[in-house]
């Protein structure tokens, strides 16, 4: 058990630590072996801060497994927690770099949608390269999905959506851009449902949106054996993340 803000936080069964998985070095994981039902369709988020997705649409897609990654200790077992008390045998927290476990640990065709919502969109030029949307890992993440599998965006950072535009038209030949369809739990007017949006909203902030589909063949290898620099991270880094302490 742990504590964070006074409150006895309990991540059970539900989260892991990098150090509870295989090694790089041991080759790819497959991360639905985690799940008591290992043959559903796996979802994967990236940055699940406080797990508000995870909990509002695992509850309403009992048959698929999702595994939500998170960097940010404090935020991962606040996620776990939660998963663990409203007892959803659908869900996975895992606490790693999600950049360097697209790289170096997935395998091939695993995951039918991967959910980015709200990343932290590193607005100084000398932190760009610390974005989660870079070609590299774009191309990972087609290498990850299934075929016609999903990358689902939402941010609220106009310059970062200018980026994620240039690289989705960059890397046409991974991706079809179409449009995004906010998923059943979702409130009213709202795009995704998550903590960042329901802040951002009250602040009058812009939301923009898009679903990266997959199509043609893939660049990227199967995962490497060596670890090195993260292209980007995921919602909590090891530097300090300008966002503060809410998340998704």
């Amino acid at each position: 058990m742990d504590a964070a803000r006074g409150k006895t936080l309990d991540v059970g069964a539900v989260g892991l630590k990098q150090s509870q998985i295989p090694s790089h070095a041991a080759g790819a994981f497959d991360p639905r072996v985690l799940f008591p039902s290992a043959s559903n369709p796996l979802e994967i988020e990236i940055g699940s801060g406080k797990g508000t997705f995870l909990v509002q649409q695992a509850a309403r897609q009992p048959g698929t497994n999702f595994l939500g990654i998170e960097w940010t200790a404090e935020f991962w077992r606040y996620a776990a927690d939660r998963v663990r008390r409203r007892e959803l045998a659908n869900v996975r927290l895992l606490q790693i770099d999600a950049s360097e476990f697209f790289r170096f640990w997935l395998p091939s065709g695993i995951a039918s949608v991967i959910h980015l919502y709200f990343s932290d969109p590193w607005p100084k030029t000398r932190h760009h390269k610390r974005r989660v949307i870079q070609d590299e890992t774009l191309a990972h993440f087609h290498r990850v999905l299934s075929s016609a599998g999903e990358l689902r965006i939402v941010t609220d950072h106009v310059e970062l959506w200018a980026w994620c535009e240039d690289h989705a038209a960059r890397n046409a030949h991974l991706f079809s851009v179409t449009p995004f369809v906010a998923p059943d739990s979702a409130g009213v007017g709202e795009v995704v449902g998550t903590n960042f949006e329901r802040k951002f909203a009250r602040e009058g902030r812009p939301f923009m949106a898009m679903t990266l589909v997959k199509q043609g063949q893939s660049a990227a290898r199967e995962p490497v054996q060596s670890c090195g620099q993260s292209a980007g991270r995921s919602t909590g880094r090891s530097a300090p993340a300008p966002r503060g302490p809410s998340s998704p």
